[in-house]
């Protein structure tokens, strides 16, 4: 299906889209804390995958390649630097939510954050391959396939990067 997106099909794109929105967009809220955001960076994934198409030769899946992309994409945000906006009255409203405690809302928040940013802490290799495996629940292989190691030496950065995480999240605490 990519190779006629890369052609110009446009139906085929748009059943490409159809296939990997979801998760793609599902990793990226994951990275991101915040759903808006996640919609904004999902949607410059995909332009920068249309843009690059042409130049996917199907070295690895489809997917893993979009969501390496995806992760870059994630990665040049982040280390734009930030912008302040203020709080208009609308958004204010639509942040406030009756379900949750704030209490418990802030204490997940800071958890998601903190861990956030201890994987955003580990060197890169490590870092997108625990992003990929448990955010975007791309497979070992196709992670190996990507970063164009083995499937094993993506397990020992796993193993590494968990080991790593654990102390980091014990030592904030």
């Amino acid at each position: 299906m990519w190779r006629s997106a890369a052609r110009g099909d446009r139906e085929a794109a748009e059943r490409l889209v159809e296939c990997t929105y979801r998760t793609t967009f599902a990793a990226l809220v994951r990275l991101a804390g915040d759903p808006e955001l996640a919609a904004d960076l999902t949607q410059e994934t995909y332009r920068k995958a249309w843009a690059a198409l042409p130049r996917f030769r199907g070295g690895s899946a489809f997917t893993s390649w979009l969501y390496r992309i995806a992760y870059t994409t994630f990665l040049n945000h982040v280390r734009r630097p930030a912008r302040v906006v203020p709080l208009d009255e609308r958004r204010a409203e639509r942040l406030s939510d009756a379900d949750p405690s704030p209490m418990d809302t802030l204490r997940r928040e800071e958890e998601q954050s903190r861990l956030r940013r201890a994987v955003l802490a580990l060197p890169d290799d490590l870092a997108f391959a625990v992003a990929a495996r448990y955010w975007g629940e791309v497979p070992v292989r196709e992670i190996a396939a990507v970063q164009s190691v083995s499937e094993v030496t993506v397990r020992k950065r796993l193993r590494k990067a968990l080991g790593l995480l654990a102390a980091a999240l014990e030592e904030a605490q």
